[in-house]
């Protein structure tokens, strides 16, 4: 019965080496995950982006000419009393649903009255 036991002491010696390489390997990979910590990129950002800039979301933003809309669609009240929605988008070449948020804004802000479907300024 000395075959059997010789059998048994190699299985025994082959499981415990690979459970130590087992062992070594997981090592590895807790220190690789403990290096990655705190590094980690946003969810949906791709590959090779960065976190955002300390100046804010890390996009540099055009500056308009002329001022922004809001500024652009009361000069345009203020000239042309009375002046449509759909006037204003064509004279700023944008689309008369976005003029009617910036417009809505202005509303809210005094700056412009609505009668009908026409803006005419507040005097201020």
């Amino acid at each position: 019965m000395a075959d059997g036991s010789k059998v048994l002491d190699q299985a025994r010696s082959l499981i415990e080496e690979r459970l130590k390489e087992l062992d070594d390997e997981r090592k590895r990979l807790e220190r690789a995950l403990a290096d990655l910590k705190g590094t980690r990129r946003g969810p949906g950002r791709p590959r090779g982006s960065s976190a955002p800039s300390a100046s804010g979301s890390g996009r540099k933003r055009r500056r308009r000419r002329g001022g922004t809309r809001s500024d652009q669609a009361l000069k345009q009240v203020q000239e042309n009393p009375g002046i449509r929605a759909s006037e204003i988008a064509s004279k700023l070449n944008i689309k008369p649903n976005y003029v009617y948020r910036v417009m809505s804004d202005l509303e809210k802000d005094g700056k412009v009255s609505k009668q009908g479907r026409e803006y005419h300024p507040v005097a201020s």
